[in-house]
Order: structure tokens, then sequence, then C-alpha cells
């Protein structure tokens, strides 16, 4: 599950899982999450997986960080990793601030292209391979305990397995995937697993033969085998999704199924917005119709519409609108 720090009106995660968990409360991830059975960790995206999952990805401790390039760590960023990584292990759990404040290492610059402090994108790349995990969450900040792995796979066949698995976890999140998106999203396992990057298109070609699949209009559509597709039927609920909830992700998926190019906008300079910053795909049965943006003003919810055609005339669709409308209030406790 996708995470995002934007909150317009909630975190993508909050407002992916409200669908997902009854009762569920923004906010209710951050503050469980200790107790929980998921990590942090980067899939094909990065966000919240089970533990299980995670085992499977990992030990990734000998290869390069994305966001700072392929080529391994020289022995200098070592020695600084080592320090920390005794640091951390000393104190059990450790705000960023902590470590700072210990080693002083200075400022680089990130990803987005701003600065940030040079112990915090140590402590993020150790994250990443695997040497440090993420304990829980200090108003919305990350903090980090040592994490320790299992054994790296015995042999090729043991390997495959663990690539296949991670593929079928994927094809089960997104499914159904048109051929073309099958392919970008198992690619995307370059990520998750850079150990095996090599072994990723024989892997892919092993979950064709092994999917179920359909050719509709000249795509070829994958899905799980123990999945039945002709056997769902939709609902009659409104729902507003989350700019990365897996219903609507793919975007080649949402322009095959529902013939308008969704866009998230949070990031386009305000004049060329069509949407809205934080635009929330509406679905309605089994078609999104359009979009919806919430906010909330002087404690109280704000809420406006787009449609692609006109809004439905069913006296369902206005229902089940309002109920959605109320159970969006219930969720953001306003």
């Amino acid at each position: 599950m996708q995470a995002d720090p934007i909150r317009a009106p909630a975190r993508a995660q909050d407002l992916i899982l409200r669908h997902r968990v009854k009762n569920y409360r923004a906010g209710d991830l951050e503050r469980l999450y200790p107790s929980l059975d998921i990590e942090e960790d980067f899939f094909t995206v990065y966000g919240f997986v089970t533990r299980s999952l995670s085992a499977l990805m990992h030990p990734r401790t000998r290869n390069g960080v994305p966001v700072e390039g392929h080529r391994p760590w020289a022995p200098t960023r070592w020695k600084q990793a080592r320090l920390l990584l005794d640091f951390v292990a000393a104190r059990g759990t450790v705000h960023p601030r902590e470590v700072d404040a210990h080693f002083l290492h200075g400022k680089v610059i990130n990803y987005w292209g701003g600065t940030s402090n040079a112990t915090t994108h140590l402590l993020a790349a150790m994250h990443y391979r695997g040497m440090l995990r993420v304990a829980g969450r200090e108003a919305g900040i990350r903090l980090y305990a040592v994490h320790r792995h299992g054994d790296e796979p015995a042999d090729d066949r043991e390997r495959d397995a663990r690539l296949d698995a991670l593929i079928d976890r994927l094809v089960g999140i997104y499914a159904p995937l048109p051929g073309k998106s099958l392919a970008q999203f198992v690619r995307r396992l370059r990520y998750a697993a850079p150990q095996w990057k090599r072994y990723i298109p024989a892997g892919l070609a092993r979950a064709r033969k092994r999917l179920e699949s359909a050719r509709i209009d000249g795509t070829d559509w994958y899905w799980p085998a123990d999945e039945k597709p002709a056997d769902y039927e939709p609902d009659g609920a409104v729902r507003l999704l989350a700019p990365f909830d897996p219903i609507v992700w793919d975007r080649t998926r949402f322009e095959l199924l529902w013939n308008w190019p969704y866009r998230f906008e949070a990031y386009t300079p305000s004049p060329r917005r069509k949407l809205g910053y934080y635009a929330l795909p509406l679905l309605w049965r089994d078609r999104v119709i359009g979009w919806g943006n919430v906010s909330i003003e002087n404690g109280k919810l704000q809420s406006a519409f787009g449609y692609i055609d006109s809004p439905p005339r069913e006296k369902a669709f206005a229902n089940q609108l309002e109920a959605e409308i109320e159970r969006i209030g219930r969720f953001l406790r306003v």
C-alpha cells in the first residue's frame, strides 16, 4: 500500500484503508503501526507491506540505493553506516534528531533537489538496504531501530520461488492488469529486489504462463489463476478513492476501463490544474465517473465534484454520494 505525506483531506494510506478496514479513522495506521505485523518498505512503491512480503525482498544490503545511484558505497560511507548502526543498537529506537545531534554529518542534496541532514539521508539509505527498520513515527517523523533479516536464497530455485511470490503478490494487488502494465509493474521489482534485477525478465515470462489471461479488444489482460472476475458484481456504493488507490493506480488501465485520463495534480502549477490539487477519483458501481475535492474549513467538511459527463440523475446516486460524504466526515472525525 503506497504511502504519501500529503494530507488533503488525509494521507493516501489512510484514504486507501478506510474502504478496506471497518470503522477505520484517519491516523489509525500510524497509531497502531508498532503493534501490527507490517513494515514500511519499498515494494513497487514506498509504503506499507506485510512482514512476510518484506522478508521476501531482503537481504538487499550489498546493493546500491536507487536515489543515490547504483554504485557500491565507498569505505568512508560504510564506516559511517556501521557507527550509526552501533548507535541505534545501543539505544533501541532513535529519532533522526538524536542521530544528527550526535554525529553532525552536515547537509546533502536530497532526491527532490533540496537539502537534508546527512544523517537523515543515511538513515533512509540504511533503511532501504534493510539495515534499519521503521519502528514507528512521531508527528510523522520516522523512528528507526536495527533490522535483522534471514539468509539469502540457498540456490537458484529458491531465488526464483521468491521472485515468483513477489510477482504474485503484486498481481494480487493490482489485477486485472493489461499486458503493458503487467510488464511495467514487474520491472519495478528492480527496486524491491535489486539483487535479482537480471532475473526479472525470466520471472515475467513465467508469470505470463502462470496467470489467467484473456484478449479483449486487442489487449491482453492478466489476473491471478484463483480469481474469477465474472463472478463479481459491483455494489451500489459511491466511493471517493485515494489518487494512489490500487483501483486507479495504473493510469493505462484507468483509461482502458473508463476512457478518460485521471491526473494527480498536487505538483502541477495551480493555473494548469483541471481537476484540483488533490482530486479524489469518484467510483460509482463499476465506473469512475468523475472526481471530488474534499477539505476541512473552520471545522466543517467541504466538498465539490466534477464529472466526465453529467452527474447521474438517479436518486440512488444522490443518496449514495451523501452517504459517502457522511462516511468521510466520520473518518476525519469532523
